[in-house]
């Protein structure tokens, strides 16, 4: 049965990546959330999808020239002025003390395509463990050479490389670099890929599947997971799809 993962949080209806858009996104009954990480300049994991603090809060400057302290005076909900409260940007260890609450799953992208970020990868391993997360987190990020160092560090945890663009045989790929599963763009992830890469054992969970006409794609050749902006309307459809299923001759 395909789950649901809520990208960047109910990123659809309220500010992305923050506590409101992934606590949300667990009322809406979504089964996991997808985030996004980056350092901050004084070393703590923030959760925030760009490089710059510019798009998504009330600040400028990069997220690497920020202290945490000065992060977390943003508000990344200024731009909806429905919003009472302001919304902060969280710490990685904010959205695993909430995680213990509850038993959604956790995909963490680690956003160091374009910063480097010295020791990210030791550090979100080391929070995993103190917070006994293991089995409820999924690492990937579009540089492969940052999640098989984690597949170095920790073999227990699950990672699973990012593409936007198709890759031949990504199921043989995946092994040789220790993933479990792979997360391509949902163009890039035709029928016969997923199917194939299911055979072999490889969990296959495309990003961002928002058109209707992709979802029932994605949930009739049974995909582990689908990432979406909207995970209400995403459940709405698989319930839909499964209803449909069962009253099919």
């Amino acid at each position: 049965m395909t789950l649901i993962f809520a990208h960047r949080g109910y990123s659809q209806l309220y500010p992305e990546n923050t506590m409101k858009a992934f606590k949300q996104a667990e009322l809406a009954g979504a089964d996991g959330i997808e985030l996004d990480i980056q350092l901050t300049k004084d070393g703590e994991i923030v959760v925030i999808h760009d490089e710059k603090v510019d798009r998504t809060t009330n600040g400028k400057g990069y997220v690497k020239d920020l202290t945490y302290k000065e992060l977390r005076r943003l508000d990344a909900s200024y731009k909806n002025k429905t919003f009472l409260h302001k919304e902060p940007i969280p710490s990685l260890i904010e959205v695993f003390e909430w995680l213990t609450t509850n038993e959604m799953i956790c995909n963490i992208e680690l956003k160091n395509g374009v910063f480097p970020y010295k020791g990210m990868e030791a550090k979100v391993i080391e929070l995993i463990h103190s917070y006994q997360l293991t089995n409820r987190i999924v690492l990937s990020s579009f540089n492969h050479y940052s999640i098989v160092y984690c597949y170095r560090l920790d073999q227990e945890i699950e990672t699973a490389p990012l593409f936007s663009e198709g890759l031949y045989m990504p199921w043989v790929y995946a092994q040789s670099i220790g993933a479990r599963s792979i997360h391509p763009k949902y163009t890039a992830a035709p029928n016969e890929l997923i199917k194939a890469s299911l055979d072999y054992g490889i969990e296959v969970r495309p990003y961002t599947v928002n058109k209707e006409k992709e979802m029932f794609r994605l949930f009739a050749v049974g995909c582990t997971a689908i990432i979406t902006d909207d995970p209400v309307k995403a459940l709405r459809l698989k319930n839909q799809y499964e209803k449909e299923k069962k009253q099919s001759p």
